[in-house]
């Protein structure tokens, strides 16, 4: 019974979790991209003859214009998304992914790049609404960690098979295989049904209990009469009038939002962020005895597996332990790192293993926490323009980590920056003992009311470390 009631959770979550996929894709392109029209690259890469070359300055806004579109996106997301509900909202998020991916392949020039670039970027903002809320409300409590996980878990596999697609072949080849991920996407969510929250929230209260037969496996309208009562319930105590701020005045929005900030911070200025941008170099100034590319791919399988065990753990450890745990040991082998190099005994194999360690420690819970907090974490009525404002927040805070690292390298040197990591990460660590709830199989509205106040987090026994 619990595997019939699980799998079309499974099933829904992962047709959405195709959309994830295909943004990832256009996460990683510009990796390979780049190497491949830099103007000092050789021209038979991959065999081939490049006809775009695009100069140093070029390159560098490839790999910063989305940063500036994705965070537009999130903003607008919530917004934008609601009135057409979930489902509809992940369809057509799909068609700018692929035209994008066909304005790549057609490109002749640097400006048709960086349209491409924004296309990806604000698609990329606007999803983070519907994708996020859509998890929280069609899964049960038991089933909601486990499967919210997955969605990092589609983004940083896409990012990976571009990886492996760009050794085989070149970009635009890249490009046009990539257009059939989102049709794919298109196909996997149209047969799956809409959030019965949205539709509720919309009066079509046949629609959500046809939509909730079918989540809990396919049964019969009497099974689903009871979630239903009580979704109407608290529903209609959530409801505020029509565009109106009230509900972002009260600490039901506030105190979640402050908290998705938090551990946005620990991930991207505790070295998680830099560490993944900035691979090649670290491992080369390490000393890393194995070539810095190869060692850069083995990270990238790192961060996947690191980003399974979590999505495996979260379940039977909860959110909280996990987070606190893997931070707090992430950190401590970013200082060891960090000294070893500092006193020059801890280089080579040691620096090599050690920056592995933490990638894989910072995806086993840090890297997806705050995706897997922002579907659940705020009330109905503030949900989707929430979730879009948060996001938005850790794009940005992710933006201001990569560009700091330059400095922080120039004023520290990377001995100095990665223990200062490993101490935002330890610190981080600690707090997440002290502010973060656990919520890991609690209902939606049992989260609620851990926001609002109405119930001391204590940290109750089962929660405490």
């Amino acid at each position: 019974m619990l595997f019939g009631s699980a799998l079309p959770q499974v099933l829904a979550t992962n047709a959405k979790n195709l959309l994830l996929l295909a943004y990832g894709m256009t996460i990683g392109f510009p990796t390979i991209l780049i190497p491949q029209v830099a103007d000092y690259r050789n021209s038979t890469l991959h065999g081939g003859e490049e006809d775009l070359r695009l100069s140093l300055e070029e390159i560098s806004w490839i790999s910063s214009i989305n940063l500036l579109t994705v965070p537009l996106g999130c903003l607008l997301s919530g917004r934008l998304t609601q009135p057409f509900g979930r489902k509809k909202s992940m369809i057509c998020l799909n068609v700018p992914l692929g035209i994008a991916w066909v304005v790549y392949y057609f490109s002749d020039s640097a400006g048709m790049l960086y349209l491409a670039l924004s296309i990806t970027g604000l698609a990329g903002g606007l999803l983070e609404a519907p994708v996020l809320t859509y998890v929280a409300e069609i899964t049960e409590p038991q089933f909601r960690g486990f499967l919210s996980a997955t969605a990092s878990m589609g983004v940083i596999l896409g990012v990976f098979i571009q990886f492996l697609l760009g050794s085989v072949y070149p970009w635009r080849t890249v490009a046009l295989i990539n257009i059939a991920i989102p049709i794919l996407a298109i196909i996997a969510i149209a047969q799956v049904p809409e959030s019965p929250h949205w539709l509720l929230g919309q009066g079509r209260v046949e629609d959500a209990k046809k939509s909730l037969c079918w989540l809990r496996g396919w049964v019969d309208e009497k099974d689903v009469a009871m979630e239903l009562g009580h979704l109407q319930e608290v529903l209609t105590n959530k409801e505020q009038p029509k565009k109106s701020w009230a509900p972002y005045l009260k600490r039901s929005f506030f105190h979640p939002y402050f908290l998705v900030c938090y551990v946005f911070f620990i991930g991207h200025f505790g070295g998680m962020t830099t560490l993944q941008t900035f691979a090649v170099g670290m491992f080369k100034e390490v000393g890393s005895p194995l070539d810095e590319y190869k060692a850069t791919v083995i990270l990238g399988l790192v961060q996947l597996v690191g980003a399974l065990v979590c999505v495996c753990l979260v379940k039977f450890t909860g959110r909280r332990k996990l987070a606190v745990s893997t931070s707090m040991v992430a950190g401590i082998v970013f200082i060891l790192v960090g000294a070893g190099n500092f006193y020059e005994f801890g280089r080579g194999h040691f620096s090599l293993y050690g920056l592995l360690l933490t990638a894989f420690f910072t995806h086993s819970a840090i890297r997806l926490l705050p995706w897997m907090l922002i579907g659940e974490v705020y009330p109905a009525e503030v949900r989707g323009t929430a979730s879009g404002l948060s996001g938005g927040t850790g794009y940005l805070m992710g933006f201001a980590a990569n560009k700091s690292y330059i400095y922080l390298h120039s004023w520290l040197g990377l001995p100095g920056t990665l223990t200062l990591y490993g101490c935002i990460s330890c610190l981080g660590a600690l707090g997440t003992i002290a502010f973060l709830p656990e919520t890991e199989g609690k209902s939606l509205a049992e989260v609620g009311k851990i926001f609002e106040g109405k119930e001391n987090p204590a940290f109750k026994d089962e929660s405490k470390l």
